[in-house]
């Protein structure tokens, strides 16, 4: 499985439920839509998202978030925060479980009980880390793939840079024996190209193409 995804790029398709896309058969054109332009895998928030993107024939990384984000965001988990929500992924056929890697505590679980119920299951595990020191951590639980999703997104790796963490990247791909994701704030061609360089094994692309309010907001910002 992880080896079909070397050097795809991996399209996050997601929508909050008060947004216009959230609905099914918005989201479920917009994967298909992603899949005709060449994706190499999806990335879906939900079982019912998953479910869909598993009738497509490719790769799915699933995760769940909360319906709103909490104003004390960075200092909480909210990506896969427990075995109730890995369960829920699991049985709706996730192909991959994104989970929050972090330092921060998980309410009701350790980062090791995650991962080893996402492998009881048949499935892999992707840490979405901030900083270098979880993604070793997590490497060493046994984590197949870490990603750098949450770089620039919790409070002990700051705030975040206007482009890619290329340099997180850079060390992850050094420092752990497991591929690497770069995933936050990909907006051109060149980025993909400049991960690739540093030895990303893919990479997830979200905003730049499946979320069209903010790729508006940035051409009209940039007037």
């Amino acid at each position: 499985m992880l080896e079909s995804l070397k050097g795809q790029v991996i399209v996050s398709s997601q929508a909050m439920p008060d947004e216009p896309l959230y609905k099914e058969e918005c989201m479920l054109a917009m994967m298909q839509s992603v899949v005709n332009g060449g994706a190499g895998g999806l990335r879906v928030a939900g079982a019912r998202d998953v479910r869909n993107a598993k009738t497509l024939g490719l790769p799915v990384i699933g995760l769940t978030k909360p319906d709103k984000l909490p104003e004390n965001w960075k200092e909480i988990v909210y990506i896969t925060p427990g075995l109730k929500e890995v369960n829920d992924l699991i049985e709706a056929g996730a192909d991959i479980i994104a989970f929050d890697g972090t330092s921060r505590p998980h309410a009701g679980c350790t980062l090791e009980e995650i991962i080893t119920v996402i492998h009881k299951a048949g499935r892999l595990a992707m840490a979405d880390i901030s900083t270098l020191e979880e993604g070793k951590k997590c490497a060493a639980l046994g984590a197949d793939v870490i990603s750098t999703t949450l770089a620039g997104y919790t409070l002990e790796s700051g705030e975040p840079s206007e482009g890619p963490d290329y340099e997180l990247l850079k060390n992850l791909v050094k420092a752990v024996n497991k591929p690497v994701i770069l995933e936050g704030r990909i907006w051109e061609p060149q980025d993909v190209k400049k991960a690739f360089e540093i030895g990303a094994h893919c990479v997830v692309i979200g905003s730049a193409i499946t979320r069209p309010q903010l790729i508006t907001k940035r051409f009209v910002e940039g007037i």
